[in-house]
């Protein structure tokens, strides 16, 4: 087991001329790309279906369209094993998974442009499956890029790659978010005088902001790839393998829908209060999983799927990360990744919500929020990943669980001041700014937890299992704002925050014991 480490300093010069390197500088395009889909799932859709006139918790629960980030690791083994026909060939195996992700987040861009939320019917359900479209589509472009960067460039240049692709999905993200809005309210559409065609027109304009990330894939040069040679399998072994996928995929989506009418009744028996139906849906969503999972056992003992692949491909990196780190270790690691996100992800759901809802307009929440905030994030980056250099990675995870949990109490302030606008710019900028600190350390960790022999999948395990509960919990942020209303829901977001600090400082002594043990095993051994 190789213990959490960190590089010392390199001549700054040199460091320096490494941002120019053909491989960084496309990072901050990728980056880009990969920033671009996600606040159109989340805060300017938010803003969209607010000025439409759909219900705030109705509002909260489009969150759920990106749980294809949280589920990833799912399909992640699909990418790393299924060859496409021809674009393979001609690009090479990450740069055309990559094209296809890219082209399918345009089409679902363009197919929530064509539906107007407000024209009731089954609107709503189309412009939902067009956002479970593009969320599942970007977090499969995530997924490639993960890899994409730990492949084309030696150790030396990861750390560099990493803070250009962060800057870029920050810049990605003042497009779709500040950008967005801007466009939106430019076209014609604001709360009380809703305009579809405005809406429509900005989600079309940032369709065409993807070709951004087309044109970088189609530049780039494919990576040279390290793979085993046992993970070469026939055709119709692939072709069982994504059949398997989409079974699930259909099993859990069966599974939650049709279970609705019980858990809907069940809530209503219950009274219909904040908490109850947290723990409600929470079950409700944990059934649908447990169908998924019971179907994909089915099929296995059935013989749909070659076995030896699905071990390889799925289990295998499982049982890597429990031998190196012990039952004990692991799960104390997973419980930390899972948690760690928890206090700022939950609030950053409903934000933009309550900046409306206290009275700001959108431009003011445009231009604080979604560039000011961006670019304070943007710098709690860079100093995040300093201070992890100089102090350690696993100091600057504890600063930043701390910052993440403690700036919450600002937006209690804000929520009994109302639109405050200097206030408004204290709260942004320090939620931001531990955000940004928080994000850059705890990508160091997940890169130190990663085997390179199962890069992509464990990756992709790490980064899913970190938005999970954060994003479900998130879907009911409307609900308990309902409840206890926006000063309790920020206290309540900064208490679910506190258990995260231990986590880290359990898990900081455990991995600094294993790092001694390996260190002293090393020593033995050279003698």
């Amino acid at each position: 087991m190789e213990p959490i480490s960190v590089a010392a300093p390199r001549d700054w010069r040199q460091t320096l001329g490494e941002l120019l390197d053909r491989r960084v500088l496309a990072m901050l395009l990728l980056g880009f790309a990969a920033g671009v889909p996600l606040l159109l799932i989340f805060s300017s859709l938010s803003l969209w279906l607010r000025e439409a006139g759909i219900e705030r918790n109705a509002v909260t629960f489009f969150s759920w369209a990106a749980l294809g980030y949280s589920f990833k690791f799912v399909w992640a083994p699909l990418i790393d094993t299924l060859p496409l026909p021809w674009l393979t060939r001609w690009l090479g195996r990450r740069r055309a998974w990559l094209l296809v992700a890219q082209l399918a987040i345009i089409s679902a861009i363009l197919l929530m442009a064509l539906v107007d939320p407000a024209s009731g019917g089954d609107s709503l359900t189309r412009l939902a499956l067009a956002a479970v479209l593009l969320g599942f589509s970007s977090a499969t472009q995530d997924i490639v890029i993960d890899a994409y960067r730990i492949e084309s460039a030696p150790p030396r240049l990861q750390a560099l790659m990493s803070s250009t692709y962060i800057a870029g999905y920050r810049i990605g993200m003042v497009a779709s978010g500040a950008g967005a809005l801007v466009l939106a309210s430019a076209f014609g559409s604001e709360m009380g005088s809703y305009s579809y065609a405005a809406w429509s027109l900005t989600y079309l304009i940032m369709a065409a902001v993807m070709l951004v990330g087309i044109l970088t894939t189609l530049i780039i040069r494919e990576p040279e790839t390290y793979r085993p040679k046992t993970l070469t399998y026939a055709t119709r072994d692939y072709l069982r393998l994504v059949l398997v996928f989409a079974l699930m995929a259909g099993a859990f989506v069966g599974g939650f829908f049709l279970s609705g009418t019980l858990f809907g009744d069940l809530k209503q028996w219950l009274g219909g209060g904040a908490f109850g139906a947290f723990l409600l849906e929470t079950l409700h969503f944990a059934l649908a999983v447990g169908v998924a999972a019971l179907a994909g056992w089915a099929l296995v003992r059935l013989g749909a799927i070659n076995r030896a692949m699905a071990r390889a491909v799925w289990i295998e990196p499982v049982l890597d990360f429990f031998a190196r780190y012990g039952l004990k270790t692991a799960l104390l690691l997973l419980a930390l990744i899972g948690l760690y996100r928890i206090s700022d992800i939950v609030l950053g759901v409903i934000s933009n919500v309550f900046y409306q809802d206290i009275g700001f307009s959108k431009p003011q929440i445009a231009t604080a929020v979604k560039t000011f905030g961006v670019f304070v994030s943007i710098a709690g980056g860079v100093l995040g990943g300093l201070m992890a250099t100089y102090y350690g990675v696993v100091r600057i995870l504890m600063l930043g669980a701390i910052l993440s949990a403690a700036t919450n109490l600002i937006f209690v302030v804000l929520a009994h001041a109302g639109a405050d606008v200097t206030l408004l710019y204290v709260a942004v900028g320090a939620d931001n700014l531990a955000a940004g600190l928080a994000s850059a350390a705890f990508v160091a960790f997940l890169s130190s937890l990663t085997n390179v022999s199962f890069t992509a999948v464990q990756y992709a395990i790490f980064s899913s299992l970190m938005t999970l509960l954060p994003k479900v919990l998130g879907g009911y942020s409307g609900s308990i704002v309902d409840g206890i209303g926006y000063p309790g829901f920020f206290v309540f977001t900064t208490l679910i925050g506190v258990p995260v600090i231990a986590l880290v400082w359990i898990a900081g002594r455990r991995l600094e014991i294993a790092g001694e043990q390996v260190g002293a095993m090393r020593k033995g051994g050279s003698e």
